[in-house]
């Protein structure tokens, strides 16, 4: 097996940026768009958020069956990424085009079936982008690697989104009919981005991990991960967890908004915790080699439940906000940098336990629980800031909603990250186990060990993280 390079880290990191020039737009700037854009209630899109995202994950189910049975000359995973992905990036502007409706109803309905849509899309893209991970190696650094550089993929996009459409929040706070005209062509020009870049990422990643065996059927499939005790705790602790970072996520436009006075300072914020990404990215893997994923996710949630409770609190001197961001980053970093290498591991181990190898369910399982992460933390952010009693398209807020989303971005994020973490606790698959199960399928499909394997000398592994 071929050692991975930097143009298969770099492809494989396009794919994760082209997704979040769809994603993560939604997840940042929906929310706002809909009630300083469109004019609805947060109450109500709450009540969306919640009920559409829970149809996509069970639509992560489905394709990720699709992906099980899915055998083509470009592999099993591959394809997707080149025929779904620009039909996703099409309903991302539809997305942010609600037509001037006269009926508030007709609103509704319109961002019930794009947002449903687009969730849809991105299921049949991301799933088997996500998958791939499993297919392009077995070595545990890098696949470490792998979940770096994918992390890496969303801090560039969601930079250049807040980049371009922060500062856009305030100029036009009375002139949502500009925004909108703004936001339709920005939607339009990352369609076109995104596609070159799903496209690099086809080309430059290739699945080395393939075996030849009969697709498996649903019922075996809901064995696999009835029995993969690994993949079940992460995605419970990851559910909790998640829910947290997605609820950050959704609240930062109304931060630097209402907070801080001006949208432009979400491009500070979104810096501070860029950069800590790439501080992140030569850690990681060091801590990985001598502490293990687990004890250095943990860490990473013990950080966050520390910054996230001074973020609650802190003076909102522009210095004091954007380094505590990048503590708040690095700290997010340690963990979730971590969460798609678990996921990879949580195969192996369900492959081990059951002698069947469902790469495509395994990972929808686990977006299946991400997706219900964001359904609650949508939901819970929306129904919070109708509580507080955030009003629609006003320049300003009343202090009870002010203290609302100052909780939504720093005390939720630290509530769900501890909890998140004591879930964690239970995660029994460690590195060392994992290096175990990986010799006794090699033993098990005739596949020669290598000691230059990191996947199956513990020494190696060490090494060569020491050399890169």
């Amino acid at each position: 097996m071929k050692k991975l390079t930097g143009r298969n880290y770099l492809g494989y990191a396009s794919g994760d940026l082209a997704n979040n020039l769809a994603f993560s737009l939604q997840a940042l700037f929906l929310l706002i768009y809909y009630t300083n854009v469109v004019g609805l209630n947060p109450a109500p899109i709450a009540t969306m958020f919640l009920v559409v995202r829970v149809w996509d994950a069970f639509a992560d189910l489905v394709a990720g069956r699709l992906v099980d049975i899915t055998n083509s000359r470009w592999g099993k995973f591959r394809p997707y990424l080149l025929f779904a992905s620009l039909p996703l990036l099409l309903s991302s502007i539809a997305l942010f085009t609600v037509p001037s409706f006269d009926s508030t109803t007709a609103k509704y309905v319109y961002a019930y079936v794009t947002y449903a849509l687009l969730g849809f899309l991105y299921s049949l893209v991301n799933i088997p982008y996500g998958s791939l991970a499993t297919a392009m190696t077995q070595d545990p650094v890098e696949r470490s690697r792998l979940g770096i550089w994918r992390s890496v993929g969303p801090i560039f996009g969601i930079f250049i989104l807040v980049l371009v459409i922060a500062p856009q929040i305030t100029r036009y706070r009375t002139q949502p009919e500009q925004l909108q005209t703004f936001l339709t062509t920005v939607t339009i020009v990352f369609a076109v981005v995104g596609y070159a870049l799903y496209l690099f990422c086809f080309f430059s990643c290739k699945e080395q991990v393939v075996r030849e065996t009969k697709p498996v059927t649903i019922k075996e499939t809901v064995d696999t991960v009835r029995q993969n005790r690994p993949l079940l705790i992460l995605c419970v602790s990851n559910l909790v967890f998640l829910t947290g970072v997605f609820g950050l996520q959704a609240s930062q436009a109304y931060y630097a908004t209402y907070i801080l006075g001006n949208s432009s300072q979400l491009i500070w914020m979104v810096l501070a915790t860029s950069l800590a990404t790439f501080v992140a990215v030569p850690i990681v893997p060091r801590l990985v080699a001598r502490m293990g994923k687990k004890k250095t996710f943990l860490i990473g949630a013990l950080g966050l439940v520390l910054a996230g409770t001074w973020i609650f609190f802190m003076p909102t001197s522009l210095p004091i906000v954007i380094g505590s961001f990048f503590v708040f980053g690095l700290f997010q970093n340690l963990s979730m940098s971590l969460l798609f290498a678990f996921e990879a591991d949580a195969v192996e181990f369900g492959e081990y336990k059951t002698g069947k190898r469902t790469e495509g369910a395994t990972y929808a399982i686990y977006s299946f629980f991400r997706k219900v992460s964001q359904a609650v933390a949508g939901a819970v952010a929306g129904y919070a800031l109708a509580l507080g009693g955030f009003v629609a398209r006003a320049p300003e807020q009343g202090e009870s909603a002010l203290v609302t989303i100052r909780g939504l971005v720093g005390l939720g994020p630290a509530v769900f990250a501890l909890l998140g973490g004591l879930i964690f606790l239970a995660y029994p698959l460690t590195d060392t186990r994992f290096r175990e199960i990986v010799r006794e399928l090699h033993a098990r499909h005739g596949i020669k060990e290598d000691r230059g394997d990191a996947a199956v000398e513990s020494a190696d592994l060490a090494a060569r993280v020491r050399e890169s």
